[in-house]
């Protein structure tokens, strides 16, 4: 029996908008916003999310970090 392939995981547009808000949020230094932002976000698009970030060799909460610390510029 072969294994059947799954689709890649897709992060709806609705969730990449609170992704983006989370990371203004933490760009501006407003912790509580930021995580409302990312409680908005749908476990399918969050397992998306980490599987994407994951790939790039950080995750959310370094990303998170880096817009902190940075104010959101390169």
């Amino acid at each position: 029996m072969t294994p059947t392939a799954t689709a890649p995981a897709v992060i709806r547009p609705l969730a990449a908008a609170h992704l983006r808000d989370a990371l203004t949020a933490a760009a501006n230094r407003d912790p509580a916003a930021s995580l409302a932002a990312l409680m908005n976000i749908d476990p399918d698009s969050w397992q998306a999310i980490q599987h994407r970030t994951a790939q790039m060799g950080t995750s959310v909460l370094d990303l998170l970090a880096h817009a902190a610390r940075t104010g959101g510029t390169p």
